[in-house]
This record gives C-alpha cells, structure tokens and sequence, in this order.
C-alpha cells in the first residue's frame, strides 16, 4: 500500500517546481517552498486570476500587483498568507517617518489597509473610497471640534487635515 501511494505522488509530481512543492509537501513536512524568482509560476497565477478581483479599466494599481509579483507580498502557494505581519508589511517597500509628534491612528497601528487598498483602486493613492467619505467611516460628522470650524466647508479634510502625521493637534497641517 505505501509504495503505491509513493509511486503515485512520484507520478504526479509534473515537471514544474510548483507541483513538485504541492505533492512533497502533502507528505512531508519542512519542504522548503520554490524559489521565488519573479513574477508567480502556475499554477498560482491561475488560482491569482480565479481569486483576486479582475483589473478594471482607469484603477490604478500597486507596483507589485500591476506587475504580477504577488511574492513581493505574499507567501508562495494558496494560503494567500503575508510574508510580514500587516503593521511591519507596507514598511518593507514604503519608507516609515514617524518623525511628527501627531500621528494618524491606523498609520501608527500598521493599518494601512484602513484606508488603502493594496492591490488597486479607482481613487487617487490606492485610496478604499472618495477621500471625505473614508473619513467618516471612522470620524463620526457630529463629533468635528469645533463645529463652528467646519460649517460651510466644501474643501476635502485633507485641505487642512494630514492624513498620516503632523506637527499639529487634530494633524492639522
């Protein structure tokens, strides 16, 4: 019975490093994953295609999705896993200055997510949606201080406010 299954996995390791990864490691464990060594093999880029949400026209894209190098983020294989916890992740890549005495909390947190969507978008800085209404799915409108501030505005919070950090109480800039 064993040297069946063992003949059938030798069978049907394939030719691509990938499948090769995908039968040992079914039966060991400590299988080092490929190399990865640029954009993803298949057939993890046919499991990204089915996955991840189809590019549309006019979005604009992160570096390493626009160039299909998932492993800049993710771990090889289909666990979808990061290769760094999500608060030390965009540092990686993205320079981190906290050097303002005033920082945004999801920033301060890692939380980028909170306000950027890291594969693409259809808003200016990979934003999740318009810059006013992310706001306010955090910052409740009644509770601005001081309202009189804000009466009659029609500019964008990010006129007088910093997204990130600031020198400023409120991160005014």
């Amino acid at each position: 019975m064993a040297a069946s299954v063992s003949l059938a996995a030798v069978l049907s390791m394939g030719c691509n490093a990938a499948s090769r990864y995908q039968v040992l490691s079914f039966f060991f464990d400590g299988v080092p994953p490929p190399a990865a060594t640029g954009a993803i093999p298949e057939p993890a880029a046919k499991m990204v295609d089915e996955t991840v949400k189809p590019r549309q026209v006019g979005y604009r894209e992160h570096g390493p999705f626009a160039a299909k190098l998932c492993h800049a983020c993710h771990e090889p294989g289909a666990t979808n896993a990061l290769v760094a916890p999500g608060e030390q992740l965009c540092f990686r890549c993205h320079e981190l200055r906290l050097d303002k005495p005033y920082i945004h909390g999801p920033l301060a947190s890692g939380g980028c997510r909170v306000c950027h969507d890291p594969h693409s978008s259809q808003y200016r800085y990979l934003l999740v949606s318009e810059s006013d209404s992310f706001c306010f799915h955090c910052h409740e409108r009644q509770s601005l201080t001081p309202m009189s501030a804000h009466e009659g505005i029609a500019e964008q919070c990010t006129t007088c406010h910093d997204a990130h950090m600031a020198d400023k109480k409120h991160l005014l800039r």
